[in-house]
């Protein structure tokens, strides 16, 4: 029997491309896992240093004034650095994912220092943005520096970028395997095994690396006292659809934010960096305790849960300040914040269901470890990630079937709603797919056929190829099809297809609508 492709059965001598690529993935995860380390850290330590002085402030107010022209002329050198490379705004995973996609690009080196300065005095001053994201930067900017550096293949640059960004989020939370499908989910889109394996032993080396830093507590340790029964198991979905619909508020919001600073704030746009830094002193004066992207206030809200008004309170600020500190374009990302909205919002779910009398008190704590995976799920629509992040973060795998209801049940009523991943939107208002372009060197596109693709069924011949691109190979499973017009696109087949390097973001666009050959 022969396939429509010719496949090669023939033995061959062991691949060792894989073993080489781990190995590399390995020493860029080290590398990553120290600098994310580094400057998780410092973040920590500078928050600290800003509560302290926040506190003397409360006792001295003749230093009002001295702190006033500090967060000025820091709001002004962060500025200064991101109107010199805008690449390092926001939180940095558009970015990247901008990269892989072949819609961005930028040098490595310049990028990796302005991020780490800038994510350390935007952050570490208590405004409320989180690490995770400029993390992720810097550890893909790592391993785009490495693939520089060694002069690897454009192919071998995209793995090793993928595989920082995973060693990135896994030094700053602490969960390789959720950083892992994170990349893969929510920034690649694409399973290939040459990425997850090199992103995977790139996470387990920066973990171990962050371990020395931080130990071996997980990042959001929380003492529970009961499992979830089966009964409560309905309030599940309510909570779900509730956060789903908090989600979809907050994606609109989000991006309409550097919009109405545009048309409010009077200033140049490099210096809107300014306005959170002024409105984050009287937070900083009358609740320091809410300062920062937010892992205190989970622990804070899990430990010793406020009552429900003031619940509504702290998340109104937080989502308000939240807002205001991402929409101004400070380096710093909205992954911990969003984990602590979703916290605060299974806390006011709770403490509501409580106060009306429908469930003990005693439940409490496993509703605000849910609604952290389910809130995330709904805004960045990636239901595994979530399920596996909060898994690792809290340390206990008890959670997994209440998380994994939470979080489709949410993902559901986001897409139900229209809202769409946040960080590809973001990415969207950030560069559009470049135009065609016929000169440059050569790179490959690796697209997935997904089982619901209207490619399925349909054989190569029936569809018009894109210009200046050329289907040179299927990979299915193990094996590698040689394509011919005849050859029969199936569920579960990436193909693989080669154009000029400035096509690739441009290519893939055309590739989600490909059209059907007219007879």
């Amino acid at each position: 029997m022969q396939w429509q492709g010719s496949l090669d059965n023939k033995k061959s001598s062991p691949d060792d491309t894989r073993l080489v690529s781990i190995l590399k993935g390995c020493l860029t995860g080290a590398l990553a896992g120290l600098v994310v380390s580094v400057f998780r850290l410092a973040i920590v330590q500078s928050l600290k240093l800003v509560t302290i002085v926040y506190d003397q402030i409360s006792h001295n107010w003749t230093i009002l004034p001295i702190w006033l022209l500090v967060v000025l002329g820091l709001a002004v050198v962060v500025g200064y650095l991101g109107k010199q490379f805008p690449e390092i705004k926001g939180s940095g995973i558009p970015q990247v994912e901008g990269q892989l996609s072949g819609n961005l690009e930028y040098p490595w080196w310049s990028i990796l220092w302005r991020k780490f300065i800038g994510g350390i005095l935007a952050i570490g001053p208590g405004l409320f943005l989180g690490r995770e994201g400029p993390s992720i930067q810097l550890g893909a900017t790592i391993g785009q520096g490495y693939a520089e550096l060694t002069h690897e293949s454009e192919v071998n640059r995209r793995v090793f970028i993928a595989s920082g960004a995973a060693a990135g989020l896994s030094a700053a939370f602490s969960a390789p395997i959720a950083s892992t499908l994170f990349v893969l989910e929510e920034v690649y889109h694409n399973f290939s095994p040459l990425i997850w394996t090199t992103a995977l032993a790139s996470a387990i080396a920066s973990n171990f690396v962050s371990t020395v830093f931080f130990g071996l507590t997980p990042v959001l340790y929380i003492v529970y006292t009961k499992t979830l029964p089966l009964t409560m198991y309905p309030h599940l979905l309510f909570l779900g659809i509730f956060l789903g619909v908090m989600g979809f508020v907050y994606q609109r919001v989000l991006l309409k934010m550097g919009d109405w600073y545009e048309y409010l704030i009077k200033l140049p746009k490099w210096l809107f960096g300014m306005v959170p830094f002024i409105l984050v002193i009287p937070i900083g004066l009358l609740v320091p305790n809410l300062l920062g992207g937010g892992n205190s206030i989970i622990l804070n809200i899990a430990g010793h849960t406020p009552g429900l008004l003031i619940l509504l309170g702290i998340f109104i600020l937080r989502f308000v300040f939240s807002m205001i500190s991402y929409g101004s374009g400070l380096p710093g990302g909205i992954f911990l914040p969003i984990l602590s909205l979703g916290a605060i919002l299974g806390a006011i779910y709770g403490q509501t269901m409580i106060w009306l009398g429908i469930f003990p008190a005693s439940y409490l704590t496993n509703f605000i470890i849910i609604a952290m995976a389910g809130y995330f799920a709904g805004i960045g629509k990636a239901p595994f990630t979530a399920i596996l992040l909060i898994t690792e973060m809290v340390g206990t795998l008890h959670h997994l079937m209440p998380l994994a209801v939470v979080s489709i049940t949410a993902y559901v009523v986001v897409d139900l709603l229209g809202g769409a991943p946040i960080y590809e939107s973001l990415l969207h208002k950030i560069v559009k797919p470049s135009v065609p372009n016929a000169t440059g060197k050569l790179d490959r596109v690796e697209f997935p056929v997904f089982a619901e693709s209207y490619m399925v069924g349909h054989q190569v011949r029936d569809f018009q190829w894109p210009q200046n691109s050329l289907l040179i190979a299927i990979r299915r499973g193990e094996r590698e099809v040689i394509p011919h017009g005849d050859t029969l696109l199936i569920a579960g087949d990436t193909l693989v297809v080669t154009t000029n390097h400035r096509n690739r973001g441009n290519l893939l666009h055309l590739l989600h609508q490909l059209p059907m050959q007219t007879k």
